[in-house]
């Protein structure tokens, strides 16, 4: 493992000023699951560590029905998994928890960190994104937020800036009526990567799509919303005729690639088989 400077701050400000004035070899230290071992892979240049796990305020959950769900920075995906409002509002979230790595990894990675990595198969982005979650970010001239769906400028880039630091993630609250879901693709059944994801979340009254989003995972440079597919669900009563242009659609919308664990045909394949079993599922488990 190559030698790096580690920095614990005390507070946002300091680590934002460690972060500017320290520069690309600088990375946050928060739980550190994937950053630790592209360091002994020597897969990521380090040079310097801030460790921002002593800066108060960051691991708060908070929950109401006017604004949502808030959790902070420092929350780890175990703790999110367990938490009731997310059990009983999200359940599309509690599912991409509950299928991100294993127990010991869950207990120690962020949820925010996994975020951040943008990678384009991180089970957490598309039920975030499917749900209208925006990210919270603090800079010394003024935090920002930021809609999770703008937040990725490719595979393992986003758009934050120099010295700026994302410290919580923001989720509306579901109205009456809506459901949600999200289901993942992969070779096997635990401890794998998202071969495909797919989530919904669906509004509706009186049997009726009055909102839609769906979110694409592993199938883009970035987790993608299928829009053209949603406004072909928003208005409809979800026959089956309907959902299948939806599905069909969404296989148009996506923008996958071969790899070593599938071929670009059999994730565009997917993507309308899961559409499909999505949107049931939602309509199932109202939140």
């Amino acid at each position: 493992m190559r030698r790096f400077e580690y920095h614990e701050p005390k507070s946002l400000d300091e680590a934002s000023e460690l972060l500017g004035t320290l520069g690309e070899g600088a990375f946050i230290l928060a739980g550190g699951t994937d950053l630790f071992v592209e360091i002994r892979e020597r897969l990521r240049e380090v040079k310097h560590l801030i460790n921002i796990k002593r800066i108060s305020d960051l691991s708060a959950i908070e929950y109401s029905e006017t604004s949502g769900l808030r959790f902070g920075a420092l929350v780890t995906a175990g703790e999110l998994e367990a938490e009731p409002s997310v059990i009983r509002y999200y359940p599309n979230l509690r599912r991409a928890l509950a299928e991100l790595a294993s127990i010991q990894v869950r207990n120690r990675a962020t949820v925010i960190g996994n975020i951040c990595r943008a990678s384009p198969s991180a089970d957490t982005i598309p039920p975030l994104i499917a749900d209208g979650a925006s990210i919270e970010t603090f800079r010394p001239e003024g935090g920002r937020t930021i809609p999770l769906a703008e937040f990725f400028a490719g595979p393992g880039r986003t758009v934050l800036e120099q010295g700026e630091i994302a410290i919580a993630i923001i989720i509306p609250p579901p109205q009456q009526g809506s459901g949600r879901s999200y289901i993942k693709h992969g070779r096997r059944k635990a401890m794998e990567l998202a071969t495909v994801g797919v989530a919904v979340s669906l509004d509706a009254k009186d049997n009726i799509c009055t909102g839609a989003r769906i979110a694409l995972g592993a199938v883009g440079p970035v987790v993608l919303r299928a829009h053209k597919a949603e406004e072909i669900l928003i208005g409809s009563s979800f026959d089956q005729n309907t959902v299948e242009r939806v599905a069909e659609q969404a296989m148009q919308e996506c923008t996958p690639i071969s790899n070593v664990r599938s071929s670009a045909e059999y994730r565009r394949s997917m993507v309308g088989v899961l559409t499909r079993r999505a949107i049931e599922l939602a309509r199932e488990e109202p939140a």
